[in-house]
C-alpha cells in the first residue's frame, strides 16, 4: 500500500467520523490511533481533512459544477470522498493533480466505494479540465452570498458577522475561519520557567518561540506527531492553551489565599492558569456539570501536580441553592461561560456547520442565569471576570451591558474583545472584568 493510499484514506474516515457527529479533533484522534504516521504524515492528514470540513460548501459547489449529481443526491461517503479529492485539487497547491486524483481514486478501489471508482476518477478529471480552462463555479456577485461561498460559511453566519463588524472586517475574520490555527502552550510556573522550557524544547528540535505579551506563553512552530509525547508532558511542565485564552486568568489577579471560584472550570486551563498565577496557595473551587469533563480537569491537576484546586460537579446556577454556605464567600468568581464558540472556527471547523441562531438564542439565556446565579456568591469588593470564545456581541459586550443595567453595584472596570484575523495567530475572544462595590 502507498503512503499517499494511507493519508487519503485516514483523511477520508475523519470525514465520515465527523459526519456520524463525532468532534473533528476526537475523530482525529481516533483515527490516528489506528495507523503509524510520522509528523509530516500528521500535518497532511490533518490539513486535508480539516480543510475539507471548513471548505463543505465550496466543494460541494464545486461538485454541483462538475458532476452529473448534485452534492445533495451523492451518497454521503462519495461525497466526502470526493472533498478528499477536490480539496487537493482545488486547496493544496503542492501536490501535483495527477497524484491528488490516483491516490484518491485508490481510497475508493480499496474500499466499499470500489464500484464507484471510476465516478471519483471521472469527477476529479473533469474538475482539472475545469481548472485548465478557467471554467469556474457561478458565484452571485452579492458580496455577502460571495463571501459565504469563497470562504465557506452559511450565510446566515455570514449576514451576522457583517452586522456585527462590517464587510471588509467580516473578509478578514472569514479567512481567519480557515486558516490553520496555532499550537499555543502555556508553561506550568510552577514547575519550570519560559526560557528553560524553550531551550529543552531547542534541545530536543521542537521550532518554538514566546508569544509576545504572555509571560507564559509558548508558541510550537513545529508540528509533532503526538503532543504528549513532547518534552515535559509527564512531568507537567505545560498545557495546551490558546494565547487568547491565557490573557484571561491573569484578569482575576490571584493571590495567595485567597477563595476563588471556576464556575464552569473543565477542562480546566484557565483553572490550572489561576492556582499557578496563586502559587498553588489560593482555595480554588472548579465546578462543572458534566462528569466526564472534570474527569478530565482532574486528570490535568495530578499532571501538573496541583494541590490548590478541589473540584465539584454541579450546576453553577444552582449552587446559591444547594450550597448556601458558599454565599458572599469567594473573593474572585471566574465565568468562563459556555457560549457559541465562533471564535475557535479554524480550530473547531465542524462547529459552523452545527451552530444555528437557535442554538445561540438558548445558550444567551443559560449566560444571563449564569451571571445572575453566581453574584450572591461573591464577597462585596470582589472581582467577576465573564470570558467566552465567541465574537457574537449578544453573548459579549451587550450581555454585559444588560447584566451592568440590572445590578447597579456591579461596576465594569474593562472588558475586551480580540476578533479572530488571518495575519494573526489565536482565536477569538472576550472578556469582562467586574467589581461587586
Amino acid at each position: 500500500m502507498t503512503k499517499g493510499y494511507l493519508q487519503r484514506k485516514a483523511s477520508w474516515q475523519i470525514l465520515l467520523k465527523v459526519s456520524s457527529g463525532i468532534y473533528s479533533d476526537q475523530a482525529l484522534e481516533k483515527v490516528l490511533k489506528n495507523y503509524e504516521f510520522n509528523s509530516l504524515d500528521i500535518a497532511l492528514i490533518t490539513e486535508l481533512s480539516f480543510g475539507c470540513i471548513r471548505y463543505r460548501k465550496f466543494l460541494d459547489l464545486w461538485i454541483d459544477h462538475v458532476s452529473k449529481l448534485s452534492h445533495l443526491k451523492q451518497p454521503p461517503k462519495l461525497r466526502w470522498l470526493l472533498h478528499i479529492g477536490l480539496y487537493q485539487l482545488l486547496k493544496m497547491d503542492k501536490i501535483p493533480f495527477s497524484a491528488a486524483i490516483s491516490s484518491t481514486v485508490e481510497v475508493a478501489k480499496r474500499t466499499e466505494l470500489k464500484g464507484l471508482a471510476g465516478t471519483v476518477n471521472a469527477i476529479l478529471r473533469n474538475t482539472v479540465r475545469n481548472l485548465e480552462k478557467d471554467n469556474f463555479p457561478k458565484i452571485s456577485s452579492n458580496e455577502k452570498e460571495k463571501l459565504s461561498c469563497l470562504e465557506s460559511l452559511p450565510l446566515w453566519l455570514v449576514n451576522e458577522i457583517i452586522h456585527w463588524v462590517g464587510l471588509e472586517e467580516a473578509k478578514n475574520i472569514a479567512k481567519a475561519f480557515n486558516k490553520r490555527p496555532s499550537i499555543d502552550l502555556r508553561i506550568n510556573s510552577l514547575k519550570t520557567e519560559l526560557n528553560k522550557f524553550l531551550r529543552e524544547l531547542k534541545e530536543s528540535n521542537i521550532n518554538a518561540e514566546p508569544i509576545s505579551q504572555l509571560n507564559h506563553g509558548i508558541a510550537l512552530n513545529s508540528h509533532p506527531r503526538s503532543l504528549k509525547k513532547l518534552p515535559g508532558y509527564r512531568d507537567g511542565m505545560w498545557v495546551v492553551q490558546d494565547r487568547s485564552s491565557q490573557w484571561v486568568a491573569p484578569l482575576l489577579n490571584p493571590l495567595k489565599g485567597e477563595k476563588i471560584l471556576d464556575a464552569c472550570a473543565a477542562p480546566g486551563s484557565k483553572t490550572t492558569h489561576l492556582a499557578a498565577l496563586a502559587n498553588d496557595d489560593a482555595e480554588i473551587l472548579a465546578v462543572d456539570r458534566s462528569e466526564k469533563r472534570l474527569k478530565i480537569l482532574q486528570s490535568n491537576l495530578k499532571r501538573l501536580n496541583i494541590k490548590s484546586v478541589r473540584t465539584l460537579k454541579a450546576d453553577a446556577t444552582s449552587l446559591v441553592n444547594t450550597n448556601p454556605n458558599l454565599i458572599s464567600y469567594f473573593d474572585k468568581i471566574l465565568v468562563d461561560a459556555p457560549c457559541s464558540g465562533i471564535g475557535t472556527f479554524a480550530r473547531n471547523p465542524d462547529s459552523r456547520w452545527s451552530l444555528n441562531k437557535d442554538k445561540i438564542s438558548q445558550l444567551i439565556i443559560l449566560q444571563e442565569r449564569l451571571l445572575e446565579s453566581i453574584i450572591p456568591l461573591l464577597k462585596r469588593n470582589g472581582t467577576l471576570v465573564y470570558s467566552t470564545c465567541t465574537i457574537c456581541p449578544e453573548e459579549n459586550n451587550l450581555l454585559i451591558k444588560k447584566f451592568l443595567t440590572k445590578n447597579k453595584e456591579i461596576t465594569l472596570d474593562n472588558e475586551r474583545q480580540i476578533l479572530p484575523r488571518f495575519d494573526l495567530p489565536g482565536d477569538g475572544f472576550y472578556a469582562a472584568k467586574m467589581s461587586y462595590k
